[in-house]
């Protein structure tokens, strides 16, 4: 074990994880910790660093939680590789219980969120998937919302750290409150970061085929800001915050994105022609960050010219980062492209929280007890969520049975051109589970 661990601090790839830090990097990572008030320890986890090696040096970061100084992080560990120049800030993963599963809050939300987390659940238990579920019903629209179930739901993230997650529908009436529910969660935890993955699903023919590419949304400011006022009668003020901080803190995780997923370029969304200040400082930042990512190619696009870019031509994106509302219009519209919000898997990021609900966020109402929502994106969702948890297997083992139903074209919902139900859908795809 000394040889592999000098063998290591020379640089040399160790195991399938390893990144291949440089032992100069890994010590001024080690210094930073401790500056911050960390300790040293002994990492003795049995899933992650002791397969690859074990025994490693490592430290106890000022939150108590155990950071792997060396090898690649394990579901107990905080990735160190946020604290290198350029790298992607993900959230903590979540801890694991005694038994070896880990705990997950979920929120079924609104509309078909609760027919579609029992689907979730099914597959789950079918596949063996070692999860077990917090679930918090909360709803605007059916009154189940109140600031002592908000703490609650709060304190089981902060417990849990990782959530699945249907749409809460917001109103429109206004109600005294201005900021929804939703808004007040992202909040809350502070998900800035919203990165939906839009891909085209083999087996299902659509305009454009082949899509592959990524949209990162800051959801935390910009529009949804909830600042409103009525100046004078018959005159309504509302609000769009950019913040320097903020614009900057997306436009880095887009670029450590395109670096760590091996993208080639990083296109900026805006409106600076009109809001030059708003967005004009957004952009500024995004050309800022772009300077420190030489081998990532970045352009900038405003956003209607976007939109029809999308539409007619979207092979010419790879990456976009945008501010809220933008984010919001271009999800829906890519989601579109591949076939609609029933099909494309989305999630949220905070530096400590991860939730994951799909990338097109509609309730669907209308077929809510209908048995006819497609289960999809939500499965991709779940899948996506697995593969966080460092359940790579079993992420595997839901996504792939998922498309393989796709592919063989037999089960497909209303929306995707059939006639089948949620339930055929979802037995479908147990069925396909390991074959």
């Amino acid at each position: 074990m000394v040889e592999e661990r000098e063998r290591r601090r020379e640089g040399a790839p160790r195991g399938s994880q390893c990144r291949n830090i440089p032992w100069e990097t890994q010590q001024g990572i080690q210094e930073e910790v401790l500056r911050l008030g960390g300790a040293g320890t002994e990492c003795d986890y049995r899933g992650g660093c002791l397969q690859q090696g074990g025994g490693e040096q490592g430290l106890v970061g000022p939150n108590g939680l155990f950071l792997c100084c060396i090898c690649d992080p394990c579901p107990l560990s905080l990735s160190l590789l946020s604290l290198l120049p350029g790298s992607l800030q993900l959230s903590v993963p979540a801890l694991v219980r005694g038994d070896g599963s880990f705990r997950v809050t979920m929120i079924p939300g609104d509309g078909v969120g609760p027919e579609l987390m029992h689907v979730v659940k099914e597959v789950f238990k079918a596949a063996e998937v070692p999860v077990v579920f917090d679930e918090h019903h909360v709803s605007e629209v059916q009154n189940l919302v109140s600031e002592h179930k908000l703490e609650q739901l709060l304190d089981s993230m902060k417990a849990n750290r990782v959530a699945i997650k249907g749409k809460i529908y917001t109103p429109m009436e206004y109600k005294g409150e201005l900021s929804s529910y939703e808004m007040k969660l992202r909040k809350k935890l502070d998900l800035f970061a919203n990165v939906v993955h839009v891909r085209s699903l083999p087996g299902f023919p659509t305009r454009h085929n082949n899509l592959d590419l990524v949209i990162i949304r800051e959801q935390t400011e910009g529009e949804y800001s909830s600042l409103e006022h009525e100046s004078v009668p018959g005159v309504i003020e509302c609000l769009k915050i950019i913040t320097r901080e903020k614009s900057r803190r997306i436009a880095k995780f887009a670029f450590d994105f395109a670096t760590k997923n091996g993208r080639s370029k990083v296109t900026a969304v805006h409106k600076a022609n009109i809001m030059k200040l708003g967005d004009g400082l957004f952009l500024q930042c995004c050309k800022e960050m772009a300077e420190l990512y030489p081998n990532i190619k970045y352009e900038s696009v405003i956003i209607d010219n976007c939109c029809m870019q999308l539409v007619s031509d979207p092979y010419q994106f790879d990456v976009l980062v945008m501010p809220n509302l933008y984010g919001n219009i271009i999800d829906n519209l890519a989601a579109g492209l591949v076939g609609g919000a029933g099909v494309v898997p989305g999630e949220s990021f905070s530096s400590e929280y991860a939730v994951f609900e799909t990338g097109a966020r509609h309730p669907f109402s209308q077929a809510m007890g209908r048995n006819i929502a497609n289960p999809t994106a939500m499965l991709l969702t779940a899948a996506n969520m697995l593969k966080h948890l460092n359940l790579d297997f079993h992420s595997t083992l839901v996504a792939d049975a998922v498309k393989k139903v796709i592919k063989q074209g037999k089960v497909r919902t209303t929306d995707m051109g059939g006639y089948s139900t949620s339930a055929e859908f979802t037995a479908a795809v147990i069925t396909n589970l390991g074959t």
